[in-house]
């Protein structure tokens, strides 16, 4: 059992050192921690006191102990868009967020080509991938891994989009079916496809391979 583990866990690394070159080719830049506390650590070390920092809707960010991290640390700025309830406190948010020193999100899909596939509805996450933040880290559990964009696209709508409709009772097709239909639902959480395949700015996008399983 303990020689199979082991084996595992040099797959994973295997895989997430073929994808970390691939990153780096697409302007991005790729790491691979074994552990979500790991993980935590190493983006730690980038970070400096006083710097603000926001998220997206991710359920890796609170799996794998970065928020609660960040929380205790008690020395950033922390912008949760929930604390906005009005309209000119939204407003003020978003320029905040639109700002911030660091984003943090997980990708719904990372190729082994080193290629990012995301599907949102609001889109305020993906709209802070593309633009905006000086940083932003991609946590990405090994689960997130597919074979190309394809792939990347058949998982969003037959793991991510039915989990997630589950989760947010979007009253969706994926939530009342378990399958996607692409819908054009009030709540249709598939409203925005995008994949990134290259950062035209050295340094901005980090990913960072987690060997567990987080996240949908």
């Amino acid at each position: 059992m303990a020689e199979r583990t082991e084996s595992v866990l040099a797959s994973r690394q295997k895989t997430a050192e073929h994808i970390i070159k691939n990153l780096a080719r697409h302007g991005m830049d790729g790491y691979y921690c074994a552990t979500s506390a790991e993980a935590v650590e190493l983006v730690r070390s980038w970070m400096a006191a006083g710097e603000s920092v926001t998220w997206g809707g991710s359920e890796t960010f609170k799996e794998s102990g970065m928020k609660s991290a960040l929380d205790e640390a008690g020395c950033f700025r922390m912008l949760d868009r929930a604390s906005a309830t009005t309209p000119e406190e939204q407003r003020e948010m978003w320029r905040d967020r639109s700002s911030a020193d660091w984003f943090f999100m997980s990708a719904n899909a990372l190729t082994l080509d080193g290629e990012l596939v995301n599907i949102d509805g609001n889109s305020d996450r993906l709209a802070l991938l593309l633009h905006g933040p000086a940083h932003v880290v991609v946590l990405a559990g090994v689960n997130k891994i597919v074979a190309d964009v394809e792939a990347g696209f058949k998982r969003i709508r037959t793991v991510t989009c039915p989990l997630n409709a589950e989760r947010l009772h979007t009253e969706t097709p994926c939530e009342l079916t378990g399958a996607c239909s692409l819908c054009h639902a009030p709540k249709c959480m598939c409203c925005n496809l995008v994949v990134t395949r290259h950062s035209r700015h050295a340094g901005r996008i980090r990913v960072v391979i987690v060997g567990e399983e987080l996240g949908y």
